[in-house]
């Protein structure tokens, strides 16, 4: 064993020391992280809803030269193209030199966020007020959601087999769609001069307020309803039963902006996960074509279990595997979709809950992620005793450790689980992809707010995602 006197130089040599990224960067590094967040604000305001991800997901990569897949016969190393799935999930691919031979390296990110959905039948009138009924999406805390403004993104699929397509909600003159609450002097079970309890919001009284005007017809009953579905038809001739055929989502209707007095953090709907969509996506495009073929998937329905026919449990990656297969070589069977599987690489671009000093309780703080700190590796997700998990291996983490370390601007903390082990928990679309024998990590943006109307991430992060996606998949 060696005797050492110098045990402060010792103690910098071995021990992790973790600053923030704006303690690291010059005002070089600083800016272009600034620079970058204004792109990603404006992708914010433009994508709320998965269709919305996609479809300008789409337009950005068009600009930069891809191709819809359907529409290729061949694809060659260095071809870049696309393929998008019932208009909520896609996934972008440029063919690197050796084909699908040696696997592929992948970025995936989900494009879905908490928000309410209109039910099947939502249009009703109580008290002369027309209301909408929602059906809320993913874990949300449901009392955070009355009072605060809401716009309306829908599709509805009319009788004739046209669609009508409206945003409402999100121009400065446009009405907004508001959930009502109790007010404080009548939520006192115990009468005047007691302290109001915390009264539970149910998710049936989650329901949009959305007119009280009615039409003037005294042979009518449901006036103000009547008068709501005439403005539907004479606006989108959308009838009452069309509303069964269609998609709508109310969404907080603010914009991302920045916060605090230096303007280094966003408060804005859905960093869960776009955040993660947004630089995994960037990354991509700013990347060089390497050996291995180079994919980002976005998928929808995380929020939901990744249940249904556009979440990450679904076969359409295998389909899209094996598309690409048929343009590139002469074999394309499920048997070598496997085999090309088991050869690749990923990362599950998602968010994760960092530290909040106000709630300290729920963290173990020598194992939890911090804002400003830089992109989050979670080498295991899951709750208690590491259920529902995907957990990388520890050769994986180590590659990943020593590919970051060549960029002395990337920023990066690793921690394993969100909160403390009985207490807290959660699952990403990684287990999905590691149960296709792909080898896979979590990686993405700490934040504070997680799920609620308006979360908080700081751009530091943001820009450190933007910086680790890409060094990956060029490597």
């Amino acid at each position: 064993m060696l005797k050492r006197t110098d045990y402060k130089k010792f103690e910098k040599e071995i021990k992790t020391e973790k600053k923030s990224c704006w303690e690291i960067w010059d005002n070089k590094t600083r800016k272009l992280a600034f620079d970058f967040s204004e792109g990603y604000k404006v992708f914010l305001n433009r994508a709320k809803t998965a269709r919305e991800t996609v479809e300008h997901g789409i337009k950005l990569a068009e600009k930069s030269g891809f191709r819809n897949i359907a529409e290729l016969k061949n694809a060659k190393p260095g071809g870049k193209l696309y393929s998008a799935h019932r208009g909520k999930s896609a996934i972008f691919a440029r063919i690197g030199k050796q084909g699908l031979k040696d696997g592929f390296k992948m970025l995936m990110a989900h494009v879905d966020s908490p928000h309410l959905d209109l039910k099947v039948r939502p249009l009703y009138e109580d008290e002369s007020v027309a209301f909408l009924k929602t059906h809320y999406y993913g874990g949300i805390k449901k009392y955070q959601w009355p009072t605060i403004a809401l716009a309306l993104h829908g599709e509805v699929y009319l009788e004739n087999g046209k669609k009508a397509s409206f945003v409402i909600g999100e121009k400065q003159d446009d009405p907004v769609f508001m959930i009502t609450d109790l007010l404080p002097h009548l939520d006192r079970p115990g009468g005047p001069g007691t302290q109001p309890r915390q009264r539970e919001v149910q998710g049936e009284e989650l329901n949009l307020v959305a007119g009280t005007i009615p039409v003037l017809s005294k042979q009518i009953k449901e006036k103000v309803k009547l008068a709501v579905l005439e403005h539907l038809y004479d606006n989108y001739r959308i009838k009452e039963e069309d509303l069964v055929s269609a998609e709508i989502e109310a969404v907080p209707s603010e914009k991302a902006r920045d916060l605090g007095f230096d303007r280094s953090l966003i408060s804005a709907y859905g960093h869960d996960d776009k955040s993660c969509a947004y630089a995994s996506l960037q990354a991509f495009f700013d990347s060089r074509a390497g050996d291995q073929t180079q994919l980002c998937a976005w998928i929808d329905r995380e929020e939901v279990g990744s249940d249904g026919i556009g979440g990450a449990q679904s076969i359409f990656i295998e389909v899209f595997i094996s598309d690409l297969l048929k343009l590139t070589s002469s074999r394309a069977s499920i048997d070598e979709v496997y085999r090309i599987f088991s050869a690749s690489q990923a990362i599950s671009a998602d968010v994760v809950a960092a530290i909040d000093p106000d709630y300290k309780d729920v963290h173990d703080p020598r194992n939890a992620a911090r804002l400003g700190y830089g992109v989050v590796l979670e080498k295991h997700t899951g709750s208690g005793g590491k259920y529902n998990s995907s957990e990388a291996s520890a050769e994986y983490v180590q590659k990943l450790r020593m590919l970051f370390k060549k960029d002395k601007n990337l920023v990066y903390q690793i921690i394993g689980g969100m909160g403390k082990i009985d207490t807290g928990g959660g699952g990403t679309i990684a287990k999905y992809m590691a149960n296709r024998n792909i080898e896979i990590i979590d990686m993405g943006v700490p934040l504070y707010n997680m799920h609620a109307p308006l979360e908080i991430a700081s751009k530091a992060d943001i820009y450190s995602a933007y910086l680790a996606y890409k060094l990956f998949i060029q490597a």
